[in-house]
């Protein structure tokens, strides 16, 4: 059943206008888009897809199909919490900047599984802003759109996000990974290393960026930068200038800085083995140095590892549960997936393979 059918049997019409956005997997440059610094991520193939109408009275009606979950309200109450305070907020940043968005009848259908962090609350950012694009007939460029759907989530969602997500969501495509600039958003997309394919896995351990220590760490990359009489921690090159630095503010500067430098000698390296081994040393320092990782994610990392034919893995996204992703050879994902996937569960833990994805395949 496609989603243009089910919002006919939701609405009792048809929608006006339907858009999509994919998830996205990052492999090199965690945490430092909200420094101003360097990341290479690239669009999955899973997708959030919004249908849009306009609603026939003076009240908007959103649905989720994933959640089954219903929200009504006037553009003049209070912006409800869940999947409706991304969409809302997407709305809201439009009228500030001057456009007027009537009541909508929305519906949303998502694949990009939640709290993996695959950036699925980007992809719904990016979607409903494509699909308000069309709907209202604006003048919104693609860099535009991912900046809205940053501000959307930062204002309304209560995420101080970096812009990488949205970025992804609106400009990467799963063929090449997306170079960005997150300071000037200078951007260029390259081929995955010769020879090489992406496996992503689901640890099964779920979490939340809100209730997390994801704006915690910001706020100490902010610090640490003041510190260090910067603008930012993208400004700085050298791990060493941190010693000085107050516990944990060296440790979190540290990572910031290596894995700036990480995301560009990967510019300059083709091989896939190079690659991989600068995928390990990102997720030793995201464990040790940020103290994002999770037992559970750690092991999978550690699996991959040391599994024949895996150049490189580590977690995706920012951490605290979530997702991990490997670097490995062409046309073995799959089977890698299965086997590391087994020796997982008999750990105790619970995850499942989300790229490739099989149900597509």
């Amino acid at each position: 059943m496609t989603s243009q059918t089910d919002f006919q049997q939701i609405f009792n019409t048809a929608p006006q206008t339907q858009a999509s956005a994919p998830g996205r997997v990052n492999l090199l440059g965690e945490h430092t888009d909200y420094n101003d610094g360097f990341v290479l991520p690239t669009a999955i193939p899973q997708h959030t897809t919004v249908s849009l109408g306009f609603s026939p009275d003076d009240r908007h009606h959103f649905y989720s199909a994933e959640l089954e979950e219903w929200a009504h309200f006037t553009n003049h109450e209070l912006v409800p919490e869940g999947f409706v305070s991304y969409v809302l907020g997407c709305i809201r940043v439009l009228e500030k900047i001057g456009h007027t968005v009537p009541p909508l009848n929305l519906f949303v259908t998502s694949s990009v599984p939640i709290g993996s962090g695959l950036s699925s609350s980007a992809a719904l950012e990016v979607a409903t802003l494509r699909g308000l694009r069309s709907l209202l007939h604006l003048d919104l460029d693609d860099v535009q759109i991912a900046k809205l759907g940053q501000q959307a989530e930062i204002q309304y969602a209560g995420v101080q996000c970096g812009i990488m997500d949205q970025m992804a969501a609106s400009l990467a495509d799963t063929d090449h990974l997306l170079f960005l600039d997150t300071r000037s958003l200078d951007r260029k997309l390259l081929p995955l290393p010769s020879q090489a394919e992406i496996l992503v896995i689901d640890s099964g351990i779920p979490r939340s960026l809100a209730t997390s220590g994801y704006n915690q760490r910001r706020s100490e990359c902010e610090e640490a930068a003041r510190l260090l009489g910067v603008p930012a921690l993208r400004d700085v090159t050298d791990p060493n200038i941190v010693k000085n630095l107050p516990e944990p503010l060296n440790r979190r500067a540290r990572h910031v800085i290596n894995e700036n430098n990480r995301v560009l000698q990967a510019l300059k390296s083709t091989s896939a083995e190079a690659f991989g081994a600068l995928m390990n040393a990102s997720h030793a320092s995201l464990q040790h140095d940020y103290e994002v990782s999770v037992p559970g994610l750690d092991r999978l990392v550690e699996l991959l590892q040391k599994t024949p034919h895996v150049f490189g893995a580590r977690l995706t996204g920012a951490g605290f549960g979530g997702a991990c992703v490997a670097l490995v050879a062409a046309e073995r994902a799959e089977s890698i997936g299965q086997n590391v996937l087994s020796s997982y569960t008999h750990t105790g833990y619970k995850g499942r393979i989300l790229v490739p994805d099989l149900g597509m395949v």
